[in-house]
């Protein structure tokens, strides 16, 4: 393994549910303490909406040839054809994409982010883009692990401080139903990180989004395969500012105009392999509604 990726990544071996509460609190704070983000109204007087983007989270953003790529490249696209004010867009890793949004630096983030409760304190998201369902990624040739129980005790990468390590909770739930429990856990600034600890062995198992997951798989089939669902249904939204309710209602207005116009479903089937027609239309503001929508 490259020392860099030593020098980026850290373990931890107590309770992912532990650290979330720790990451809200933080994340709630700077909300507290950051300027506040920009109003839809103070974007089109000043004619810039500025967003952040997630440098690699394959298929939804990723950077090919020194260029952006992806789902989202196409989406941002399409929105510089759609509002009457100009787009900047920032690529960075996601481990600073929502530091930037409580801070007041950047208006939203167009990016493949999964909704969390934790997260629903600090953010409100819009419209959802894509479902996001948890799922469980071994090497192909490991014959130890059959099924979810087989993920006892074992080794789990994932990205740091994504809704994958949030969800991890509901695995731990369900190893406990069956008699195990959650074993180490490793966190990385990226997936391509972690699905190289684990086709090198470092790793046990790396839980992801299905739709990323699938299209991992598909381009390394004998490297790499999916196994069973790890957490309960969810969501992929952008994230924005908690109570910034006329920018959260313009961008879920132009989400579903890509609905009604079928331009969703294209680059949903382009990028994700397939068309999703039954997603909310509504944005996403609390826990409450989100446990509605998921059925939890």
């Amino acid at each position: 393994m490259k020392l860099d990726q030593q020098q980026t990544r850290h373990t931890f071996v107590s309770t992912a549910r532990r650290y979330l509460t720790l990451g809200a609190a933080a994340l709630l704070l700077g909300a507290s303490l950051g300027v506040q983000a920009a109003t839809l109204e103070q974007i089109k007087a000043k004619g810039v909406l500025s967003v952040a983007t997630e440098d690699s989270y394959y298929p939804f953003e990723f950077i090919k040839d020194g260029e952006s790529d992806g789902f989202h490249k196409d989406v941002i696209a399409e929105l510089r054809k759609y509002a009457p004010f100009k787009v900047n867009q920032d690529i960075m890793p996601w481990t600073g994409l929502l530091a930037g949004i409580t801070s007041g630096k950047y208006d939203a983030a167009i990016t493949g982010a999964g909704v969390t409760e934790e997260r629903l304190g600090a953010f409100d998201f819009v419209v959802p883009v894509a479902p996001e369902v948890s799922h469980y990624i071994k090497r192909a040739d490991d014959e130890r692990i059959k099924g979810l129980a087989n993920l006892s005790g074992l080794t789990v990468g994932v990205q740091a401080g994504g809704a994958q390590l949030a969800r991890l909770t509901q695995l731990d739930a369900k190893l406990k139903s069956l008699g195990g429990s959650l074993g180490k856990v490793v966190q990385y600034q990226s997936y391509p990180e972690a699905y190289a600890d684990l086709a090198n062995g470092r790793l046990d198992y790396v839980v992801n989004s299905i739709v990323p997951a699938n299209m991992l798989v598909k381009e390394r089939p004998k490297v790499f395969a999916v196994g069973e669902p790890t957490s309960g249904m969810g969501f992929i939204a952008w994230p924005v500012a908690k109570g910034n309710t006329a920018l959260l209602e313009y961008l879920s207005g132009f989400v579903n105009h890509l609905r009604d116009t079928g331009k969703l479903a294209e680059l949903q089937e382009k990028w994700l392999g397939q068309a999703f027609d039954n997603l909310p239309r509504e944005p996403i503001s609390s826990v409450e509604q989100f446990k509605q929508l998921t059925a939890q």
